[in-house]
């Protein structure tokens, strides 16, 4: 077993996640320390000018340097760790025309920590024709038998992006036909988030209090759902500002309508997602900062025929959980095990990704 600290840097941009889990890249002993460390104003700025930039371009460099200094300020404070796994922040990612990106160097960080950083987890799949995401789904398998599940669930992550997973426990492996399925369902807190940015200078709707107090525009949320990539058969990913147009058709609502309606939205494409599912799960659990959007779990509950629950009720981080899955990923990587399989990013076959940077 190894003690991998990982971390995650997601597109909400509201921080820096780290967290220590003790695992051999296929169970999963214990978790230990996590920690976060949010970005200033300042910092959120540099990374939100970079977004959709890809290497060279006007920002990225400043962009690269805001996410390697807090990344490093954050892991200093860890102790005893083995290994560390650095996923970056993504600024673009579009599997088939340029690939994605992900700033952060893993040389700075090892250099920095004096410790091996594995990294760049995505590039390898992208290459071999792969949508390089959602990559969390071989950590997702191995928390479904950590928790004893045996029968099929599902993860629904709610970052800047919202990605389902779903699982079937009682494959013996993640990469088994069958085992996994999963795909970015659509947006679900960036657009939030931007909204009340944009209008109130707040970096996201807190609770969904504001969502709560507005009317729902339900033919924004129809022609929401009449987009092409609802009814693509996955595996298929998503650039944070894929749905930029959102923000357009909500331009004229107040405040909280505007609020409502894309909170409705996020709920809307989580269950558009479920005609793709092998089979229906028995449940959910939710991860990522959505989670706590009362409003939006309100809303998600009254669409979908099974329980809707937050991954603390199974007894998990849902704050951390990205973070584990990349110190997951990296000792998988150390020990040169797939990564991604067809079933979670439509690579052709079983693949492991990422790089390896030692001090």
């Amino acid at each position: 077993m190894i003690r991998v600290v990982g971390t995650m840097s997601g597109t909400s941009l509201d921080g820096v996640d780290a967290a220590v889990v003790v695992t051999d890249g296929e169970t999963i002993e214990g978790f230990e320390q996590s920690d976060y460390r949010p970005y200033t104003d300042a910092e959120r700025a540099v990374i939100r000018a970079a977004l959709g930039k890809w290497p060279g371009e006007p920002g990225v460099r400043e962009a690269t340097e805001v996410v390697e200094t807090a990344h490093a300020e954050l892991l200093s404070r860890f102790d005893a760790v083995e290994l560390v796994g650095f996923h970056g922040q993504t600024l673009a990612h579009d599997p088939h025309g340029r690939g994605t990106h992900q700033i952060g160097d893993g040389d700075v960080l090892a250099a920095v920590l004096d410790l091996p950083v594995v990294w760049d987890f995505r590039s390898n799949d992208v290459r071999l024709g792969g949508q390089g995401a959602p990559l969390a789904p071989f950590y997702h398998f191995a928390l479904a038998r950590h928790i004893g599940a045996v029968a099929p669930l599902v993860f629904l992550n709610l970052g800047g992006v919202g990605n389902i997973t779903w699982i079937d426990p009682t494959k013996d492996r993640p990469e088994a036909p069958g085992a996994l399925l999963a795909f970015d369902t659509g947006p679900a807190n960036a657009p939030i988030n931007d909204l009340m940015q944009a209008r109130r200078g707040l970096a996201e709707d807190q609770d969904g209090a504001l969502a709560a107090t507005g009317t729902v525009h339900e033919e924004t949320v129809a022609a929401f759902l009449r987009d092409p990539y609802f009814r693509r058969i996955p595996p298929k990913s998503l650039d944070r500002d894929a749905f930029r147009g959102l923000a357009v058709q909500v331009a004229e609502l107040s405040d909280a309508d505007a609020a409502a309606t894309l909170t409705a939205c996020v709920a809307a494409a989580v269950a558009a997602a479920l005609e793709h599912l092998p089979q229906p799960p028995e449940g959910m659990l939710v991860a990522g900062g959505g989670r706590h959007n009362a409003t939006l779990m309100k809303m998600l509950q009254a669409r979908l025929p099974f329980p809707v629950l937050p991954v603390e009720d199974g007894g998990l981080d849902g704050d951390m959980l990205e973070a584990q899955a990349f110190g997951f990923l990296a000792v998988r990587v150390l020990r040169g095990l797939p990564t991604s399989c067809p079933g979670t990013t439509g690579v052709a076959a079983a693949v492991g990704g990422g790089r390896i940077s030692r001090p």
